[in-house]
């Protein structure tokens, strides 16, 4: 959700500007995890480039989405090489429910982001815009001394979860990212996942114990 002009809040000398899902306080930092639900790119021979590149990426990397190739190209030299300025982008401006923003005065965007399910992201984003509506609604000395805090991640917060126990893991899990494969160690958490479930789910048979007088 786009709730101010993010426009100030960009890097004059970036070609390419990104959100994360977890931002560790330095714009220049390639450790910050980018989300790629909002980018600013200024189109030059560096950015043309670039996406051609993180495009072919994708063979090296295969079954994994683009925002995940991003986050393994980010590192490599050519990036370097061609002279691509990269920033990413902070949370306390461009938050999203991986990371929201913690300053209702600041914030400019909030992005759906960590979470599975269209309902679960429907009804957090419901949740948040209301949470937006108070803040606006109240009064100006309130807004200065007061704090206010998201209510989100609701739903999304525990959408992961919820599937992730489900018996039919790898069906939901095709359905959600239908253009890639699941990998080997996402069949392993799977197994893994059904075990915990199972054991949550056991009650061992009570057993009738008779008192013995000695």
């Amino acid at each position: 959700m786009w709730f101010r002009d993010p426009f100030q809040h960009f890097f004059q000398d970036a070609d390419f500007q990104i959100t994360c899902d977890s931002y560790i306080g330095n714009p220049y930092d390639v450790n910050n995890r980018p989300n790629g639900g909002f980018t600013y790119v200024k189109s030059n021979n560096r950015t043309i480039e670039f996406y051609k590149f993180w495009y072919a990426s994708r063979v090296n990397y295969p079954g994994n989405h683009d925002q995940d190739v991003l986050n393994r190209i980010k590192y490599d030299p050519y990036i370097s090489q061609i002279g691509l300025k990269i920033r990413f982008l902070d949370t306390t401006y461009f938050g999203g429910f991986c990371e929201p923003s913690k300053d209702f005065n600041l914030v400019c965007t909030m992005h759906a982001n960590c979470c599975f399910g269209i309902d679960s992201k429907v009804h957090d984003l419901r949740v948040m815009l209301e949470d937006w509506r108070i803040y606006i609604s109240s009064p100006q000395s309130k807004k200065a001394l007061s704090t206010p805090s998201w209510r989100v991640p609701q739903n999304c917060r525990y959408s992961r979860k919820i599937i992730f126990c489900h018996l039919n893991f790898c069906k939901v899990y095709k359905s959600q990212k239908r253009n890639f494969k699941i990998s080997f160690i996402l069949k392993i958490f799977y197994t893994f996942g059904l075990l915990i479930c199972s054991l949550a789910s056991f009650h061992p048979p009570e057993r009738n114990v008779k008192e013995s007088n000695i």
